[in-house]
């Protein structure tokens, strides 16, 4: 992608504020009930883990709607979301490219968790539009139940490297899941023209490219179920998908689980990237279940 991260940064975060104004009231209560086809309370009681999307609201709301929804269901006292951090300035994309090429994660500035009440310099994820729809809907089931909800944490883990065990503040991260539910989000494949898919044979998503989507997020799904970090670091590194530090701190926090995908979609992003179609991004909803 040819163009200036920090200003795409800005076009994404503006893009979601007009996404949500245009949503409205109605919109979001629309997608709110559409949610309720899932009662995930029960997954996240017993130590599993909701993958939510953060692509276009109009198409993933509903996924991120069930995650809210499952998290005050469960009647947790404090809720941690495990968010993709998005490599938006050149230093941190180059920093995860040195990483994805083996070199040491504890050599980079960028290495460690960020997030909500976590002091000091590194604050990139205050910029990240990650979890803005998933803000939005929190604040609209909270209002529409008339309750403040319990204590939710934004967690923001960044070059695991396939060593989530070693990332600084892991520790404290790990006591505060004890007594937590985890919900974490995902866009786990990133495809077309815009994104360096050669032309030549580049899918639309009703066209094939849905299911090769489908084979990738499963692919990866079963790495990670393996808990086999480094391989699924590698994997989201050639699926394009931007999970690849949320996925292993779940992952690695809640221990052996078994995910499956429950509804997936697509958000065409060719304007976005100012590139021809097919350019696009597909969501899922993943539901993982803790196992013996």
């Amino acid at each position: 992608m040819a163009q200036d991260r920090t200003a795409l940064r800005a076009e994404i975060n503006a893009q979601y504020i007009r996404e949500h104004v245009d949503l409205g009231m109605d919109g979001t209560d629309r997608l709110i009930e559409l949610s309720h086809q899932w009662n995930l309370a029960p997954t996240l009681e017993t130590g599993g883990v909701i993958v939510f999307p953060h692509i276009g609201v109009a198409e993933c709301g509903h996924h991120v709607a069930a995650a809210v929804r499952a998290s005050l269901d469960s009647g947790a006292d404090t809720v941690i979301v495990i968010s993709v951090l998005h490599a938006f300035t050149p230093e941190m994309d180059e920093a995860r490219i040195r990483v994805a090429q083996g070199g040491d994660p504890s050599m980079e500035k960028f290495w460690g968790i960020q997030g909500t009440a976590i002091p000091g310099p590194r604050q990139e994820w205050q910029y990240d539009h990650a979890l803005m729809s998933w803000r939005h809907f929190w604040r609209a089931e909270t209002a529409r139940r008339g309750v403040v909800g319990p204590r939710v944490l934004e967690r923001y883990p960044n070059l695991a490297g396939g060593h989530p065990e070693n990332l600084p503040g892991i520790d404290e991260l790990a006591r505060e899941a004890e007594n937590a539910v985890i919900v974490s989000t995902a866009d786990p494949f990133h495809y077309g023209i815009g994104y360096g898919t050669p032309a030549a044979g580049a899918l639309a998503p009703e066209e094939g490219g849905l299911e090769l989507a489908r084979e990738g997020i499963e692919e990866g799904i079963d790495i990670l179920a393996a808990g086999d970090f480094w391989g699924y670091n590698q994997h989201c590194v050639e699926a394009m998908s931007d999970a690849r530090d949320a996925g292993q701190v779940f992952r690695y926090l809640r221990g052996p689980m078994k995910g499956e995908i429950l509804d997936l979609t697509y958000t065409d992003s060719s304007a976005m990237y100012n590139a021809p179609r097919p350019t696009w991004v597909a969501g899922a909803l993943i539901e993982w279940k803790s196992v013996d």
